[in-house]
C-alpha cells in the first residue's frame, strides 16, 4: 500500500526532529523534510541539518535557497522603513517565516505531496504565519502540527525521540534558537518569565574582540552597496557586518510584545547586522529627507513592520506602501561612519551630496543666512494666531 506523501518543515531542531519520528512511526507518511535557507547558515550547517534529516529517517532532504529572494522582497524595505517592532525587535524570525512558508508551499505542490508539517507550537507566531501562508498558497494540502496538536513539553519530546533511538543533548535542547539573515532569536526558560535574562552562553555568538573598530557603511539610494570602501551586493554586505559585529556581542537584546494569539510574548535575539544597519540608514535619512518625508515614513514603516510580524504580507496594501517606501529613497544615499566596542556600538556621523545639513541658508543655533530677525517676528507672530484665537474665544 503508498504510504501518503507529507513535506516537513525542518531545521534540524528538537521540534522538528521529533517531528520526523512521530510523522513517520505515528503516521505513516513517507517524510520529505526541507528546509528554506533564508541566509545564515555556512555551507557545513546546512550539510549537517541534511544529514541528521537523512539520520532519523525522512526519504529525502531538501535545502530551498531563498536569500535573494527574502532580501528583495521584503528585508530591503525593512531597511527602507528602518522597521523595529516595538522599538526593540529588527522581525528577524517574524520575517523570514513568510519567505520559508512561501518556498515550502510551492515545494510540496511540485513534489505532488498531500500534506505539510511544521514544528509550531500552539502558543507563539509562527503557526499562524506558516498556516495562513499555506492555505493561501496551497489550500489544497491538509497542514498536520505534531508539536501544537499534542501540546508537548521539550522533555516530553526528548523522551520520545530516547525510545526511538536518538539522544538529545538536555543543555543544548532547552533553548529554542532561530538563525536567519535578518538576526537570530533565542527562546528559553528565561524568556518565559517577565524578570529574568539570558545567559550569556545561551546566545550563539561570544564576544571575542574588545579593541574598538570603525566601519564605513555606504548606502545607495537606500539599499547597501559596499562596506570600509568595498563595493558589495547588500547580501555580502550584511554577512559581512553581521560576522564583523557579532565577535563584539553587538545587538543583543529581548523583546517583549503582543503576539498575532493575544497573549504577551517574550524573546531573546541577537542581531549585530539589522541593528546597525536600521540605524546607520535612519541616521542617513535624518540628513536627506524632508521632516515630511520623516514624518509618514514613520507612520507606514510601523504598519508595514507589524503587518509583517502578523503574516499580513499578502495583504494589497504592503504593495502600496512598498512603493512609497522605495519611492522616498531616491535621495538617500552616501556613508555613515560607525564604531563597534563592546556590547555597543555608535553612529559617528555622515557623508552625503544630499547632505540637507551642508546649504547655505543657515547653520544651526549658530548664524542665520537667508532671513533677518524681522521675518521670524513676523512669522512668529501670524503662527501665534490660531493659539491666540482659541485662547481668546474661550477666556483662556
Amino acid at each position: 500500500m503508498k504510504k501518503d506523501k507529507i513535506v516537513l518543515a525542518f531545521s534540524g531542531g528538537l521540534d522538528t526532529s521529533y517531528c520526523v519520528k512521530y510523522l513517520k512511526h505515528e503516521k505513516g507518511f513517507e517524510v520529505y523534510s526541507a528546509i528554506v535557507n533564508t541566509g545564515g547558515f555556512t555551507k557545513d550547517e546546512l550539510v549537517d541539518i541534511a544529514e541528521k534529516a537523512k539520520h532519523l529517517g525522512v526519504v529525502n532532504h531538501e535545502t530551498l535557497e531563498e536569500t535573494q529572494a527574502y532580501y528583495d522582497h521584503i528585508i530591503k524595505y525593512l531597511i527602507f522603513g528602518n522597521v523595529l517592532k516595538n522599538n526593540t525587535y529588527p522581525l528577524s524570525v517574524s520575517a523570514e517565516r513568510i519567505y520559508q512558508a512561501i518556498s515550502l508551499a510551492k515545494y510540496a505542490k511540485s513534489i505532488g505531496a498531500n500534506y505539510i508539517a511544521h514544528g509550531s507550537t500552539g502558543a507563539g507566531n509562527d503557526q499562524i504565519r506558516f498556516d495562513l501562508i499555506f492555505q493561501l498558497i496551497a489550500p489544497e494540502i491538509t497542514i498536520i502540527t505534531p508539536i501544537r496538536d499534542q501540546q508537548l513539553s521539550r522533555k516530553a519530546e526528548i523522551e520520545y525521540l530516547a525510545k526511538h533511538g536518538v539522544e538529545v543533548d538536555w543543555k543544548k535542547a532547552q533553548y529554542s534558537v532561530n538563525k536567519g539573515l535578518w538576526g537570530t532569536s533565542v527562546g528559553g526558560a528565561e524568556t518565559l518569565t517577565s524578570h529574568k535574562s539570558l545567559p550569556e552562553s545561551a546566545y550563539p555568538s561570544q564576544l571575542e574582540a574588545d579593541d574598538a573598530q570603525e566601519l564605513v557603511i555606504e548606502f545607495t539610494q537606500g539599499e547597501i552597496s559596499g562596506v570600509n570602501g568595498i563595493q558589495m551586493k547588500p547580501i555580502d554586505a550584511i554577512e559581512f557586518i553581521e560576522n564583523t559585529a557579532n565577535k563584539y556581542a553587538i545587538g543583543r537584546d529581548i523583546h517583549v510584545g503582543d503576539t498575532i494569539i493575544g497573549i504577551k510574548g517574550r524573546v531573546g535575539f541577537e542581531a549585530a547586522a539589522s541593528s546597525i544597519i536600521i540605524k546607520a540608514h535612519h541616521t542617513l535619512e535624518k540628513h536627506t529627507l524632508s521632516k515630511w518625508q520623516l514624518h509618514w515614513k514613520e507612520q507606514l514603516a510601523n504598519w508595514y513592520g507589524m503587518f509583517i510580524h502578523e503574516a499580513q504580507y499578502f495583504e494589497p496594501v504592503m504593495r502600496n506602501i512598498e512603493t512609497f517606501l522605495s519611492d522616498t529613497q531616491v535621495n538617500v544615499s552616501g556613508k555613515v561612519f560607525v564604531e563597534l566596542n563592546p556590547y555597543r556600538f555608535t553612529i559617528k556621523g555622515i557623508d552625503s551630496v544630499h547632505d540637507l545639513m551642508t546649504s547655505d541658508f543657515g547653520e544651526y543655533g549658530e548664524i542665520n543666512k537667508n532671513w533677518s530677525g524681522d521675518d521670524v517676528k513676523g512669522f512668529t507672530k501670524i503662527l501665534a494666531n490660531s493659539m491666540q484665537i482659541f485662547n481668546h474665544v474661550n477666556k483662556k
